[in-house]
């Protein structure tokens, strides 16, 4: 949620515009200079409160290996900055944590040597039981803050790496040694971001009984786009020239930065790929125009009307591709002068105190958010200003005059009126910012989409308004054209899914429909200027102008210059809250005339005459049809937990989204948008080879049917829950409802009376089928046909009303899922029936049904938070990772799945959405 320039383009032009070819001659020398040892590990918490939280505590392990003493350092944490000029610390935002690292008792091993390193700083458990904590041959601390800036934690694992399965057990030395061959991994490539890293290259550097953790580290980073991503020769000589998967076909809605990240790293995993565009361009809400003079004047200049600053080089992924393509990034320097509204430099006085005064404001509003606990959420954050505006001091019309500049700088930073932004949540992504400076790309970013757009399969002026999402596949539909896939993925702005643009077959679920309503979605414009040469100077980068009218506050507030990166005289006003909507209906010429009368006033007093521009562009990103607005915001009522729905596909793994609304760390900027294309790709590709995997566990029968069938039917003569002529035996005695269950319909069973009324739907659609299969077995002959569900999936099913014609339903259309012999389960029963032969072991079976048990034990899974549910549960099994068993794949044949099947009250269940969800080779054959 930072200062990020997205607008839309309606342009008042006196020439024709052109891309500037991206120049390879340039260098840069300073990007990913780490910044030293003063800065600090700082893991953010993943759900940012209202409420305090104490400082993180994160241990290292002691320079001192003899003695373990602790060793405590002190730091500051950077924040960034919100506003057009440097921002000045405030209390109640900046914050010093001191850094501890308490003893543990373990033996130190090298890869390669018996050399101890002195700077392994990483955290462990304090009692790792005098297990092998590796060393490798390289500043530890050095390294661990390389990969801080990648995003990740210093002594801990990021979510994304649990439901990988890096580590068999979370926490202990196992986890110690991954993440430090995880941070060197990561060094490694951050040397040379131009060149493919292999895993070979680390074989010598970790020692031989960690090669397991060499392979699983590597095998993430790789997959995952931290390593090995972008545009340099060595990277794009990865990409196959013909997919290694042919069956698999991928379509990407909209080839702006996520959608290009997605489709370059998913043809590199083998992908049929194909990336449907709205407009005549790529880059989204990303773009850089030419512009320049006509016959006779040879200025000319590229003008970022979109996304423009990098905010934050350490770490940042697109400073990664500026390198790889040799591109300047250029600081943009602290410095803004304010000038009044008569033009004349403010009084610097007067201009310190007022943002001091304001730097107050916030530290207020934040001790009142954390005062208010959970009611914040239903607060704003302009009424929480508003509250403590009255006990400032000597306020008169010339500080309002100041005031109101800081707020529309505030509104430009959140692209949002402050009285929609929430008081509880608005800065919920400051603890994740990248550090470093913050620049321009020299010649745009436009440099950047062109590079990454290269041989990527994108067809244009392909506007979607209609996406159909099954357990078979999806269908894309633009204008007349229809486009079959396996798997598609939603880049589109938020803007754009709010408007309900695009029609979505069924509808999406309504915890993700709640978020695209609850998120806020704001408004930047720009009028980009050309003159014919530089007459505001050039020893500051950026100059605001004051407004005496509170509602104009954000009109040309703030003036970028980019004489220095644009290759030309190129000057950019910004227009920020209330005005960036009322600009929306201003003529062009009108705000042209404007911005130079501001210009005039504050020049030619001192003599400078202000020419008339040679070109200018003004933008409309409001009424742009493809973004319908500029970045998200976390407005009133919302919260981070919002951007994470945002990310969570739908349809069992068919339909995936990325963008910068779906990023809670990074919303609003360019390397959001960029990293959770990477993200998505790494997801689609799970779903895939998980889906690939089911196929080929379906295609394996038992390997002891005979035993396990004459376990069944022992166990299913008193079953642990019946309901109809559904039977079910549970694989464990207490109520998990993650746990597995062997479900045995029995057809042409004697009908049991049932409580719940067996008025069916004579409507339905199954009911045919289920009279077909009971008549076919009509001479007292039964038929068993099973399948596995979870706890809480025979629960629900059992509280399906309707009578079993109305269960069958539920098993076939809801949940995907399809009934089939004993040994159609093949090994993932055996397995399942393994487990509950060891649990009950000698036990005598009971004469007494547990039904009654499990009437009342019924759980709610809307207490159980989503991320625990996705994560998938790892057992110990020798030296390598594996799935335990309720992460199984089932085997079944083609069934539609509509996205609600893998909801429950609300949460998604994704361990079971796989166990359930039927496998496809078909790209086509949706429903109409």
């Amino acid at each position: 949620m930072y200062i990020i320039a997205f607008v839309s383009l309606t342009h008042f032009s006196l020439c024709n515009t052109s891309m500037e070819a991206p120049n390879q001659n340039q260098s840069i020398d300073e990007f990913s200079q780490f910044p030293p040892l003063h800065l600090q590990f700082f893991e953010p918490p993943p759900n940012p409160s209202p409420t305090p939280t104490p400082a993180p505590v994160l241990t290292q392990h002691p320079p001192d290996l003899s003695s373990y003493t602790n060793h405590l350092l002190s730091v500051s944490v950077p924040r960034r900055r919100r506003r057009g000029r440097s921002q000045h610390p405030r209390s109640s935002i900046t914050t010093t944590s001191f850094i501890t690292f308490p003893n543990f008792s373990a033996n130190i091993v090298n890869g390669s040597n018996a050399n101890v390193n002195p700077n392994s700083n990483l955290r462990t458990t304090p009692d790792l039981g005098g297990e092998d904590i590796i060393v490798i041959n390289r500043d530890a601390t050095t390294e661990a803050l390389t990969a801080l800036s990648a995003g990740f934690p210093a002594d801990s694992l990021t979510d994304e790496e649990i439901d990988f399965g890096v580590c068999r057990v979370v926490g202990g030395f196992e986890q110690v040694n991954y993440i430090l061959v995880r941070n060197h991994i990561i060094a490694k490539w951050r040397d040379n971001v131009s060149r493919w890293v292999h895993k070979e290259m680390f074989v010598d550097a970790v020692p031989q009984h960690c090669h397991y953790i060499l392979d699983t580290a590597y095998n993430y980073l790789n997959t995952y786009g931290y390593i090995n991503f972008g545009v340099a020769p060595e990277i794009k000589e990865k990409i196959p020239a013909e997919p290694s998967n042919n069956r698999l076909r991928i379509l990407i809605i909209g080839a702006g930065l996520a959608g290009l990240a997605a489709a370059r790293q998913l043809l590199r995993l083998g992908f049929r790929v194909t990336v449907l565009e709205g407009r005549k361009r790529a880059g989204g809400r990303v773009y850089t125009k030419k512009m320049e003079a006509g016959e006779g004047n040879r200025a000319s200049a590229s003008a970022d009307l979109g996304g423009s600053v990098l905010t934050g080089t350490l770490g940042n992924p697109l400073g990664i591709l500026a390198k790889q393509l040799g591109c300047l990034l250029y600081k943009v320097g602290d410095k803004c002068p304010l000038f009044g509204l008569d033009g004349k430099p403010v009084d610097k006085e007067m201009d310190d105190k007022v943002e001091a005064n304001f730097n107050r404001l916030l530290d207020k509003a934040s001790r009142l958010r954390q005062l208010m606990g959970d009611a914040a959420v239903d607060i704003s954050l302009g009424s929480a200003l508003e509250t403590f505006w009255d006990v400032l001091d000597n306020v008169n019309a010339e500080t309002i005059n100041f005031y109101n500049w800081h707020l529309a700088n505030l509104e430009y930073a959140n692209a949002s009126l402050l009285s929609k932004l929430s008081l509880a949540f608005w800065d919920q992504d400051d603890p994740y910012d990248m550090g470093g400076d913050h620049c321009f790309l020299a010649g745009g970013n436009g440099k950047l989409v062109q590079a990454l757009a290269e041989n990527v399969p994108i067809l244009y002026e392909r506007t979607v308004h209609t996406i159909r999402y099954n357990g078979d596949g999806v269908q894309v539909v633009a204008g007349s054209q229809v486009y079959d896939g396996d798997m598609a993925l939603c880049t589109v702005p938020l803007g754009v899914l709010k408007n309900c643009s695009i029609k979505f077959i069924p509808e999406l679920p309504q915890r993700k429909i709640d978020s695209i309503r609850r998120l806020g979605y704001g408004l930047l414009n720009k009028v980009a200027m050309l003159f014919p040469h530089v007459f505001w100077g050039t020893d500051f980068d950026t100059f605001g102008h004051l407004n005496d009218d509170s509602s104009r506050r954000g009109e040309f507030f703030l003036f970028y210059s980019y004489a220095s990166v644009a290759g030309g005289p190129l000057l950019i006003a910004l227009v920020a809250g209330e005005a960036a909507y009322k600009f929306e209906n201003m003529p062009p010429q009108d705000a042209v005339a404007k911005v130079l009368k501001i210009l005039k006033d504050i020049y030619e007093p001192q003599g400078i005459t202000v020419p008339d521009p040679i070109q200018t562009v003004c933008t409309r990103w409001g009424s742009d049809p493809f973004t319908l607005g500029s970045y998200s915001n976390v407005a009133v009522g919302a919260s981070g937990d919002d951007y994470d729905i945002m990310a969570e596909s739908v349809g069992d793994g068919r339909l995936f989204f990325a963008g910068e609304a779906t990023t809670r760390r990074y919303p609003a900027t360019m390397h959001g948008a960029f990293l959770s294309g990477l993200r998505e790709a790494a997801n689609m590709a799970h779903h895939a080879n998980a889906r690939a995997s089911r196929m080929k566990v379906g295609r394996s029968l038992s390997k002891n049917a005979h035993g396990c069938a004459s376990l069944l039917a022992d166990w299913f003569r008193e079953p642990d829950l019946e309901f109809g002529s559904f039977s079910v035996i549970f694989s464990q005695k207490n109520d998990d409802p993650n746990s597995q269950a062997i479900v045995r319909v029995t057809f042409n069973e004697p009908r049991k009376k049932s409580h719940e009324g067996s008025k069916s739907d004579q409507q339905h659609s199954n009911k045919l089928l289920f009279q077909q299969l009971q008549s076919h077995f009509s001479q007292q002959q039964q038929l068993h046909v099973y399948t596995l569900l979870t706890r809480q999936q025979v629960l629900d099913l059992r509280e399906v009303r309707g009578g079993d014609e109305m269960r069958l339903d539920y098993l076939c259309e809801k949940l995907g899922v399809k009934l089939i012999g004993r040994k159609g389960l093949g090994p993932t029963a055996d397995t399942v029936i393994a487990s509950i032969k060891a649990e009950r072991g000698s036990r005598k079976s009971s004469s007494t049904s547990s039904a009654s048990r499990l009437g009342i034990s019924k759980l709610r899974t809307n207490t159980l938070k989503p991320k625990f549910v996705r994560k998938a549960k790892i057992v110990h099994n020798g030296n390598r990772p594996v799935q335990s068993p309720n992460k199984s794949l089932l085997p079944h044949n083609k069934s539609i799945t509509p996205p609600n099947s893998n909801v429950t009250n609300g949460k998604v269940l994704e361990e079971h959405k796989i166990t359930n969800q039927t496998p496809s080779t078909s790209s086509s054959g949706l429903p109409q």
